[in-house]
């Protein structure tokens, strides 16, 4: 683990934003000097984690870099919402790219950065699941396979939430999208499709991996600084649940975001060199029950006759992740 969990009962309050801490022991976002690189006025949806996620992120890599930073974005929802032409929400020299290429053209930065010898400005990629392991995986395997130095952010929110909630490589079986109804013998994303990109980005041996959620600020924080730390090729997947797609109440974003954490459904760790350095353990193992029932798209499993053998199906994905990645071990 890169970052030193702080008990906040020992400090004597819940106060968001623990100002009460020591000013080295704050997060970024209870600093009145952090960045705001998103700032207000954006568009996006009530409750939307991948607005969350984008500002701990990129106001984490800020404060690694003091300001030195570029950030290449795929087209998606973080774009869609937060640059309606000719406004942005963006504070950073940002880059809009297309729906595919964001890891491509952030290589390019790179590479022209280094040739003008301001190799200490560092360049962010990011996009939703859709342009990451879908559309761009091409282009994010050749920067992996490259090395190149670049730090690419995927925001995880299951879907094409942006275009209206269809089927990705990152949408979990079962779960009910507009290409994934819940109709016929097997309704709602079929079982064994689809792909976990962090552990791609491990078989390419890069320098640094991670996988994080908006629900534990301080440790998203703390592996954003860890990557900054490093050149090359680094990769973090941050889970950001969607209300809109997930069928969520727009209050409950950062609760299914420990929930998918707590039940094993989202493994949360850190590894370099292709080797798993450290995870964020689960404190109160869940039943996968209390991360589906909230929400809508997998509302056909819990109808008159419950889906209970499919239920048992996504139980068991949990617990796989909980084996393979040590979950319940210590971090």
């Amino acid at each position: 683990m890169s970052f030193q969990p702080i008990k906040f009962y020992q400090t004597g309050t819940f106060t968001v934003g623990n100002r009460l801490l020591p000013p080295e022991q704050r997060s970024v976002q209870a600093s009145g000097k952090r960045f705001n690189s998103i700032n207000s006025g954006h568009r996006a949806c009530q409750g939307c984690g991948e607005a969350l996620g984008a500002r701990y992120a990129i106001d984490a890599a800020m404060e690694a870099t003091d300001g030195r930073l570029v950030a290449a974005n795929a087209t998606g929802c973080l774009e869609v919402f937060s640059t309606p032409y000719p406004e942005t929400s963006w504070q950073i020299p940002w880059i809009h790219s297309l729906f595919g290429n964001a890891a491509a053209v952030a290589t390019g930065i790179a590479a022209a950065l280094k040739v003008k010898g301001q190799a200490q400005t560092r360049v962010v990629a990011q996009g939703g699941d859709g342009g990451t392991t879908d559309i761009g995986f091409g282009c994010l395997s050749g920067m992996f396979e490259r090395n190149d130095d670049v730090l690419y952010i995927c925001y995880d929110n299951g879907g094409y939430m942006n275009t209206g909630v269809q089927r990705s490589s990152a949408t979990p079986p079962a779960a009910r999208t507009a290409t994934t109804p819940a109709v016929g013998a097997a309704p709602g994303n079929v079982f064994g499709q689809g792909k976990f990109v962090p552990a791609i980005a491990l078989a390419h041996d890069i320098p640094y991996v991670a996988t994080a959620t908006v629900a534990d600020l301080r440790d998203l924080e703390a592996k954003v600084r860890r990557a900054m730390e490093i050149r090359g090729a680094r990769y973090i997947h941050i889970l950001v649940p969607c209300p809109l797609g997930w069928g969520t109440q727009s209050n409950e974003t950062i609760k299914m975001a420990r929930l998918a954490k707590e039940t094993g459904i989202f493994p949360v760790f850190e590894a370099e060199h292709g080797e798993i350095k450290a995870v964020l353990p689960i404190r109160h193992q869940l039943p996968v029950e209390e991360y589906l029932k909230p929400q809508k798209r997998y509302a056909h499993l819990f109808g008159k006759q419950p889906q209970v053998e499919v239920i048992a199906r996504l139980q068991a994905l949990a617990d796989r992740n909980i084996k393979r990645y040590g979950l319940l071990g210590q971090g």
